[in-house]
């Protein structure tokens, strides 16, 4: 799959957050250029609020938001 602008076809990417291993830190929100990343409403068994992929979003499948984080719970698909 994939999405068309100005012409130019775009790669579409999903991200993937292991939420039991997130500390919440944030770092992958801050980092990620497209603001693909939102913070949850819910806790995880760490009893914290974790990072969770937005559904509508400009993922650019930079990979800023797996190499910064410190729990190495994220992860990126090419759909």
């Amino acid at each position: 799959m994939s999405k068309v602008k100005n012409n130019i076809k775009l790669s579409v990417f999903e991200v993937r957050i292991k939420e039991d291993r997130c500390k919440g830190c944030q770092m992958c929100l801050f980092y990620c250029p497209g603001k693909c990343l939102e913070l949850s409403s819910k806790l995880n068994k760490k009893g914290v609020k974790f990072a969770q992929y937005k559904e509508k979003n400009n993922c650019i499948g930079c990979g800023f938001c797996y190499f910064i984080c410190p729990e190495g719970c994220i992860e990126i698909y090419q759909k």
